[in-house]
């Protein structure tokens, strides 16, 4: 008994520590960015572990054990409290009545609690399995070969009263990688349960198009929901574009710059692209600022810009990795290990060129008709600094519009990814995104309420 007592005390000791690291691209998205998100998502878990073995340490007169058992315990449980506990952010950017602005119906149906061990619906709520359209063509960009876009659509349960607002979700991918229909199922069931029709887009990546023709197909997809409004029964005017990580950069970019004529496609040009709100979830918006958070200005600085040829995927690489992972090819991890660095994708380095950092940074695009903003990261974010998301916020205040910035401590990049149901960081992230978006698919006009 004292062996597991001490077994388990070191366990529970290993996963808490990492709650402490503080990640530095490149060197620690390899090495520590998984066990810290872990960490995050089994605290409740460890707390509980870290109990049994302080409890047997105690009973076998073990020291080691109850030593690390009882501060694995409290530093996890209070992780687990400080990440779920209320803030008043909502009240600051909608006023101290903005529940009474969602209807009961509707409020019946969010998440009652910040997290729940493991997440379940409201009581009373059974649900059952929202429809899928895959892979629907929502654009046709025109060329040698004409490149369709596709767009995977999620809408409400039969029985579930569609609440009228739709929500284009960009996938996030270091603006190189990754594909729509990738760890986001659970999140959109539980969207579609509220009455939401969600727009899962692949749009185009690097190589195949740069940050312009990404925001391009972003507007695209916007413009095209607003066309189908009708037949998916949404309002026009209760569309919400969002993301997470790179996906959340380019809503902010493409909420902000609805109709800049050097932000839009030339096909769009006069069509109402506008939308309801905004919703980022650790995605950069001061470029610059993020290219020396991740260390790229030691990494990049002084190495040619890779050609498209040599960006492209490589066959035969990493085939037992292809083997044990279906989505491996799909999801781009084929590619070079280059990939996300500014330098390929801007075409230069920030002393160098910073009209381009500056031209898809969205902290430049701040103003008063900004739509309301939803942002969502963690602390210790290792791709985008929480200071510069802290700046973003305080322009957006200052031009009085709401804006709601959530920054949960110890905390890494991707954290509503992995292990959602049991994750009290995933959960109570989820459960400012569900008020959120039942604010946006009220009726009335949300504006004047930003906190100065």
């Amino acid at each position: 008994m004292k062996k597991l007592a001490n077994f388990l005390g070191i366990l529970s000791a290993i996963l808490s520590s990492f709650l402490f690291v503080k990640n530095r691209a490149p060197g620690g998205f390899a090495l520590f960015w998984i066990p810290k998100l872990l960490s995050g998502a089994l605290a409740p878990v460890n707390a509980v572990l870290g109990g049994i073995a302080a409890f047997l340490g105690l009973w076998t007169r073990s020291a080691p054990a109850s030593l690390l058992g009882g501060l694995s315990a409290a530093a996890s449980a209070h992780y687990v409290t400080e990440t779920v506990k209320h803030h008043d952010q909502f009240e600051r950017a909608f006023g101290p009545r903005w529940k009474e602005q969602i209807p009961l119906e509707r409020r019946l149906r969010l998440k009652r609690k910040r997290w729940n061990w493991p997440q379940h619906s409201a009581p009373g709520i059974r649900v059952p399995q929202p429809g899928l359209q895959k892979d629907v063509v929502f654009w046709t960009i025109p060329g040698a070969e004409e490149r369709k876009l596709l767009a995977d659509i999620w809408t409400p349960p039969a029985g579930v009263p569609g609440s009228g607002l739709a929500f284009v979700y960009l996938h996030g991918s270091d603006w190189y990688l990754m594909d729509k229909d990738f760890a986001t199922r659970p999140f959109f069931r539980h969207l579609t349960a509220q009455g939401h029709l969600v727009m899962d887009v692949a749009y185009r990546l690097y190589p195949e198009t740069d940050m312009n023709g990404m925001v391009g197909d972003v507007k695209r997809a916007v413009a095209w929901m607003k066309a189908n409004a009708a037949r998916f029964q949404i309002d026009p005017d209760r569309i919400v574009v969002g993301g997470g990580s790179s996906g959340g950069h380019l809503a902010l970019l493409a909420a902000y710059t609805a109709d800049h004529p050097d932000l839009t496609p030339d096909e769009l040009h006069g069509r109402d692209l506008s939308v309801r709100a905004v919703i980022s979830e650790y995605g950069p918006t001061d470029l610059a600022a993020c290219y020396t958070h991740t260390q790229q200005h030691i990494t990049t600085m002084g190495k040619k810009r890779q050609s498209v040829e040599e960006l492209q995927p490589r066959a035969g690489s990493n085939a037992w990795l292809r083997k044990a992972f279906k989505d491996y090819d799909r999801l781009g991890m084929n590619r070079p290990t280059e990939t996300g660095t500014f330098y390929n994708l801007l075409g230069d380095h920030p002393d160098k060129a910073p009209e381009l950092y500056a031209r898809f940074s969205p902290q430049n695009y701040v103003g008063p008709d900004c739509p309301p903003t939803l942002l969502i990261q963690g602390e210790d974010d290792l791709i985008t600094p929480a200071e510069a998301t802290r700046v973003f916020y305080r322009k957006l205040l200052a031009c009085k519009v709401p804006v709601v910035n959530v920054i949960f401590p110890q905390t890494d990049h991707g954290f509503d990814l992995v292990l959602p149901a049991i994750s009290p960081t995933a959960q109570s992230a989820l459960y400012d995104i569900d008020r959120f978006l039942a604010l946006m698919s009220a009726g009335k006009t949300l504006s004047g309420y930003a906190a100065e």
